[in-house]
């Protein structure tokens, strides 16, 4: 039996379930920043466990990790709703892992879903994210939020509900083409920077929406644009403003396409693109430094 503090088998049970508790913690807070912190709070206190006493490691860390997040999530919420402009999650960059083969977790960690969860108060989003996302029971997840498991049952009854009335494909069967959607977002780009917005109306949803998170710390817009003619405009204005050298690196942030930004060298921002049908009907543009820090470190994501 290991004792309370000796280390002996800690990490090596911390590190296996890594990805599944990061994704957990990620998909409470939007945040690979605030996941890191979480994970790294949540090890120490791991660390102090008796091994002896867990009989179920992945329903004890997910516990450990969901209340720290909790924590967090709470704290945050008055400045949440002081931050200037449109809040969104940090775009998560994926490793090699091919997360989109799994359709629960590529939608999960999607950013039309992460904004979705933004809507929900921090009991609901985390209730909904392990009973949802993870498939915990609701006697696990009563223990994680501290609240009885009947009550448990009506916050996720709760949270479903709303997230299905505002979720365009909750029962979406094909999330669609990987490869195809990358096409579609390249030929887009080639397009806008030819500034043919006839030809841009063509590839966008007629309610094509652009929304941009500068944290007025860069020039962003401060309400979401929408509408095809608009968003195309948008686009467009956007590429001949551009002074200098403008660099497009093509990626895979949050299981979507997206597209890395750069102007002389200079990392601007990333814009993650949401397509339904083989049309574009979201963009999500980070240009918030803060939130653009971790981008250069690939995670992987799980659910199990």
């Amino acid at each position: 039996m290991s004792s309370p503090g000796d280390g002996s088998g800690h990490a090596e049970r911390f590190t296996l379930l890594r990805p599944l508790l990061f994704t957990i913690a990620y998909e409470i807070l939007g945040s690979a920043t605030e996941a890191d912190d979480v994970l790294q709070d949540s090890y120490l206190r791991w660390a102090e466990v008796d091994l002896g006493g867990v009989r179920d490691t992945k329903s004890y860390l997910a516990r450990l990790v969901t209340r720290q997040a909790l924590n967090s999530l709470r704290a945050q919420v008055r400045r949440r709703e002081e931050y200037v402009g449109p809040w969104l999650p940090e775009p998560l960059l994926l490793d090699d892992h091919d997360a989109s083969a799994d359709v629960v977790l590529a939608e999960s960690v999607s950013m039309a879903m992460l904004v979705l969860l933004e809507t929900l108060s921090p009991d609901e989003r985390a209730v909904f994210v392990l009973r949802e996302v993870f498939g915990f029971d609701y006697g696990e997840i009563a223990d994680a939020v501290g609240k009885p498991a009947s009550t448990v049952r009506q916050v996720a009854h709760r949270a479903r509900a709303h997230v299905q009335a505002r979720r365009k494909r909750f029962d979406s069967a094909d999330p669609g083409d990987p490869d195809r959607h990358a096409r579609i977002t390249r030929q887009f780009l080639s397009t806008a920077a030819s500034g043919d917005v006839e030809a841009l109306l063509e590839m966008l949803a007629p309610d094509a929406a652009w929304v941009a998170d500068g944290g007025g710390k860069v020039t962003a817009s401060r309400k979401p644009i929408v509408g095809a003619r608009k968003v195309a405009g948008a686009v467009v204005g956007l590429l001949r403003k551009a002074r200098g050298e403008l660099q497009v690196e093509a990626v895979t942030c949050n299981s979507a396409p997206a597209v890395v930004l750069y102007l002389d060298g200079q990392l601007q921002g990333v814009i993650t693109v949401e397509i339904v049908d083989d049309k574009i009907t979201n963009f999500y543009a980070m240009r918030n430094p803060e939130k653009l820090v971790a981008l250069g470190n690939p995670r992987r994501i799980s659910r199990g």
